[in-house]
C-alpha cells in the first residue's frame, strides 16, 4: 500500500474532536494539489486494541499503527503531523478499558495487583501502553520549538492578562536537598558498544532486574535512585511547614507538581507517597482495612475515596485528617477535585506555568486564589521554577506586549534521557545494592538501596547528541539570538554532555556564540533577556525541553498550543507536532456538557503549513509550497481578525474557527499568482464560503448550549462525532 504524502494522527480527547471538523477541510484542499493526507491511529483506545488482537473478533481487530509509524519515521519519506495524545495514567487506562469493554470489546481487565503468571503477562502488555508510550517511538529526531512569527506578533499586539506578582508572596518551590535523583546520579560515557544487565544484590543472593540491555559506543549512560525514607520525611516536613504558614484571613495552599503521565513508573510511585503522607494518620490506623479495600495510593485520593465511601469510620477519619492539613491546591474547586485526586492531573509543565502566570496563585477549596507551596520532590529541574518565582517577585510579572521570546532546541531523539527510562526503572523490594554490570564484568553503576527506593537508568546516544548540537548551531546561525546550553557541570549527566558540546562547538568555530549555564542561572539569564525585549535559544535535554516549551509560551502567548514544534527526523523525514494537550480533558467535558469546544487548532494550522513546506522541499512539489504559503496567510487571518475559539458558550468555538480557516485559506489560494490551476480551483470555493457566511455560522451554532453526545470519551462513535463536529450542511456541501 502506498504511504500517503502526509500522515495526520488520530489521537484522543479535544484534539481528536477538533480533527473531525478540520481534517475533511485539509484533505479537500490537499487533494486539489494531488497530495494525499492519510491517518494513523495512536489513540489510547487504538493502542489498547492493537495490543490484544487475540481477544477480538476479526471485525474488531485494528492494525498496530504506532509500530507502523515507528518504522516510517526512520525513513526520509516520513511527513507526520502529530497531535497530542494521552500519556495514560493507571486510572485513565482503567477507564479506557472499561469503556471499550462496554462497547463489546472483550479485552482483559487491567490487573492492578497481578497474582498469577497470566495476570502478570497481561499487566506487562498493558504497561507498554502507559505513560509516554508514543513519543519515544516517533521522536527519531530532535526538537525545534518556537513561537510562529504571526503568533508572537499577535500576542504582543494583544497581550493576555497576567496576574500581579508581589514581593511579599508566600509562593515558593520546595524540593529535596538530598536523597533524590539529582543528588544520587552517576554517569559514564561508554567507550565501546556495551551489553549490560541490572541486578539487585541482597543478603539472599542476586536478582536480575533487567537483562539484555545494549548500548552503542558513545552513549551517555546514567543511573540514580530516590530514597523512599528521604522522600517521606521531606513530604511530611513540607506539609507541616505549609500548615504553619497559614495566617488569619489568608491561606497558603499545598500542591504537588510532577509528571505522573510521562514518567510512568517513577512519578506515580512518588505521587503515591504524597497521598500517604497527606493521609498518614488514616493509613496508620486503617492500614488493613485500606488494603482489603484494594486501595493503591498511587492511583490517587479519588480512587481511595471511591473504595472506602461505604465505610463511615474511615470517611470520618479522612475528614478529621483534613482539619490538620493545609488547604490543597485544587484542580477543580467547584467539584472538590484536589491536587492529589488522580495522578494524571499532576502535570508539572502545565500546572507550574499556569501558577506563575497567575502571579503565584492557585485555586483553593474555597474557590478563591491563594499563594501556594509548590512541592517538586526531585531537585533536577525544580530550580527552574524556583528561580522563575524569585525573578518575578523581584521584578513583577512579565509584560507580553514587550517581551522577547525563548526558542528551544531539545535533545529527545531515540528515547534520550529520563523519558526513555521506563523499562529500567524499579521500585526496590528489599535492602541491597543495585548494580549495572557490563557483559565483561565491569560495574558501570552501583547504588546501595533500601525497600521502597526508586532506582532508574537512562541514556542518551551519541548520534542524537551530535545532531542536537548541530541543530543548535543551525538555529543560532539562522537567528543570531543569544544561545544557552542549559547544562549543570555539577550534575553527573550534564557533565558528560558538556564533554560532547564543547569540542563540537569548537570544531564548528562557533564556541564564542554559545553559553553553558546550570538551569537556575539559565532561567535567570533568559528571563532577563526577554524582559528587555530580546530573544534567546534554550538548548536543553528532553525533560527541560518539555517543561520550558510550556513555561515560556504560557508566559509569552498565554498558551503552549500555538507553538511551532518541528522534529527534524535524523533520517531526513519530518515530524510536526501541534502543541500541548494538558487542558484537553476540560475541553471535552465542556463540549459534552454545553456543546462548546474551546480547543484552539492554531497549533494544527502552524504544523500544517510547515508540513506542506517540508513536502515542497523534500519532493520538489511546487503546489505544496503554494498550499503552505496560503496556510500561513490563513493562520495570520485567524489571528488578525480574532477568529480563535472563545472560552464560553455563545462565543465562537473550534468549529467556527475552522470555517474561517477554510475561508481564509481558499481566499489566499484564489488570490495567489504562482499556480493558476489552484487559483481557479479555489476561487469559487472562496466565493461560496463568503456568500454563505451567515448561514454557515448559524448552522454551526445549533449545538451551542446543549449536551453533545459523541458516543464515547476514549472511543467516539464516528457518526455521532461527525454530527456534533460538522453540523453545517452548507459548509459540508462546499467542502465536500
Amino acid at each position: 500500500m502506498t504511504t500517503p504524502d502526509i500522515i495526520y494522527t488520530k489521537v484522543d480527547e479535544a484534539p481528536e474532536l477538533a480533527s473531525a471538523s478540520l481534517l475533511p477541510i485539509i484533505q479537500r484542499f490537499a487533494k486539489a494539489a494531488g497530495i494525499s493526507v492519510g491517518t494513523k491511529d495512536i489513540s489510547l483506545a487504538g493502542r489498547i486494541l492493537a495490543t490484544f488482537p487475540e481477544h477480538l473478533t476479526n471485525d474488531q481487530r485494528v492494525s498496530d499503527d504506532l509500530a507502523a509509524l515507528g518504522e516510517l519515521v526512520k525513513t526520509p519519506a516520513a511527513n507526520v503531523i502529530k497531535l497530542p495524545n494521552i500519556s495514560a495514567s493507571v486510572p485513565q487506562l482503567v477507564a479506557a478499558v472499561t469503556e471499550l469493554q462496554s462497547k463489546g470489546y472483550n479485552i482483559p481487565n487491567y490487573p492492578e495487583a497481578p497474582d498469577t503468571e497470566e495476570e502478570k503477562a497481561i499487566r506487562a502488555r498493558y504497561d507498554t501502553i502507559k505513560g509516554s508510550a508514543v513519543n519515544p517511538v516517533l521522536r527519531e529526531g530532535n526538537s525545534d520549538r518556537r513561537a510562529a512569527a504571526a503568533v508572537k506578533n499577535y500576542a504582543q499586539k494583544n497581550p493576555h492578562r497576567m496576574g500581579a506578582w508581589e514581593a511579599s508572596s508566600k509562593t515558593r518551590v520546595a524540593a529535596m536537598d538530598g536523597g533524590d535523583f539529582f543528588s544520587n546520579e552517576t554517569s559514564v560515557t561508554l567507550e565501546a558498544e556495551t551489553s549490560a544487565k541490572i541486578v539487585l544484590e541482597t543478603a539472599r543472593g542476586e536478582t536480575v532486574l533487567k537483562d539484555g540491555l545494549s548500548y552503542p559506543a558513545g552513549t551517555v549512560l546514567d543511573a540514580t535512585y530516590m530514597s523512599a525514607s528521604a522522600l517521606d520525611a521531606f513530604l511530611a516536613d513540607e506539609i507541616g511547614k505549609t500548615m504553619a504558614a497559614q495566617t488569619e484571613g489568608e491561606a497558603v495552599l499545598f500542591s504537588l507538581h510532577m509528571k505522573a503521565t510521562m514518567m510512568k513508573v517513577s512519578d506515580p510511585i512518588i505521587f503515591g507517597h504524597a497521598v500517604k503522607a497527606w493521609l498518614a494518620p488514616v493509613f496508620d490506623k486503617f492500614s488493613e482495612e485500606l488494603k482489603a479495600a484494594g486501595v493503591n495510593p498511587n492511583s490517587g485520593m479519588g480512587d481511595l475515596l471511591a473504595r472506602v465511601a461505604d465505610n463511615p469510620e474511615i470517611m470520618a477519619a479522612i475528614e478529621e485528617n483534613r482539619k490538620s492539613r493545609p488547604p490543597m491546591y485544587m484542580v477543580d474547586s467547584d467539584k472538590g477535585i484536589g491536587n492529589l485526586h488522580v495522578p494524571s492531573d499532576v502535570i508539572i509543565d502545565a500546572s507550574m506555568p499556569a501558577l506563575i502566570r497567575a502571579g503565584g496563585k492557585g485555586w483553593g477549596p474555597d474557590g478563591k486564589e491563594h499563594d501556594a507551596v509548590c512541592v517538586i520532590p526531585d531537585n533536577s529541574y525544580a530550580p527552574v521554577y524556583d528561580e522563575s518565582i524569585a525573578f518575578f517577585k523581584e521584578n513583577g510579572a512579565l509584560d507580553p506586549a514587550t517581551a522577547g521570546t525563548v526558542q528551544n532546541i531539545g535533545l529527545m531523539a531515540q528515547k534520550a534521557e529520563e523519558y526513555g527510562s521506563h523499562p529500567t526503572t524499579f521500585e526496590i523490594a528489599e535492602s541491597g545494592t543495585v548494580k549495572m554490570i557490563a557483559s565483561d564484568g565491569t560495574v558501570l553503576h552501583s547504588h546501595d538501596v533500601q525497600p521502597g527506593d526508586i532506582w532508574r537508568s537512562a541514556s542518551a546516544r551519541k548520534a542524537p547528541i551530535e545532531d542536537w548540537v548541530q541543530l543548535a548551531i543551525d538555529r543560532q546561525k539562522a537567528t543570531g539570538f543569544r544561545a544557552i546550553f542549559w547544562l549543570d557541570a555539577n550534575r553527573a549527566h550534564d557533565a558528560q554532555l558538556i564533554q560532547y558540546v564543547k569540542p563540537l562547538l569548537q570544531a564548528a568555530g562557533v564556541a564564542d556564540k554559545f553559553e553553558i549555564m546550570a538551569p537556575r542561572d539559565a532561567t535567570r539569564a533568559s528571563l532577563e533577556t526577554i524582559t528587555k525585549g530580546e530573544n534567546t535559544i534554550a538548548i536543553t535535554g528532553n525533560v527541560l525541553r518539555d517543561y520550558l516549551t510550556d513555561l515560556f509560551p504560557i508566559l509569552e502567548l498565554a498558551t503552549s498550543a500555538k507553538m511551532l514544534s518541528i522534529v527534524k527526523l535524523m533520517q531526513g523525514g519530518g515530524l510536526f507536532e501541534t502543541g500541548a494537550g494538558g487542558s484537553a480533558p476540560k475541553h471535552v467535558q465542556q463540549l459534552h456538557g454545553e456543546g462548546h469546544l474551546r480547543w484552539d487548532s492554531l497549533g494544527e494550522f502552524c504544523a500544517l503549513g510547515e508540513s506542506f513546506t517540508f513536502l515542497a522541499d523534500a519532493k520538489g512539489n511546487a503546489k505544496a509550497r503554494v498550499l503552505g504559503n496560503a496556510v500561513d496567510a490563513a493562520t495570520q487571518g485567524i489571528l488578525d481578525d480574532n477568529r480563535s475559539p472563545g472560552r464560553k458558550v455563545s462565543q465562537p468555538d473550534n468549529r467556527d474557527s475552522h470555517y474561517w480557516f477554510a475561508r481564509y485559506w481558499a481566499e489566499a489560494l484564489a488570490a495567489q499568482t504562482d499556480d493558476a490551476e489552484l487559483a481557479a480551483e479555489f476561487a469559487p470555493v472562496a466565493k461560496a464560503l463568503a456568500e454563505h457566511e451567515a448561514t454557515i455560522l448559524a448552522e454551526l451554532d445549533t449545538t451551542e448550549g446543549a449536551e453533545a453526545d459523541t458516543g464515547g470519551y476514549y472511543m467516539n462513535d464516528p457518526a455521532k462525532l461527525a454530527a456534533v463536529m460538522r453540523p453545517s450542511a452548507t459548509l459540508n456541501g462546499i467542502i465536500g
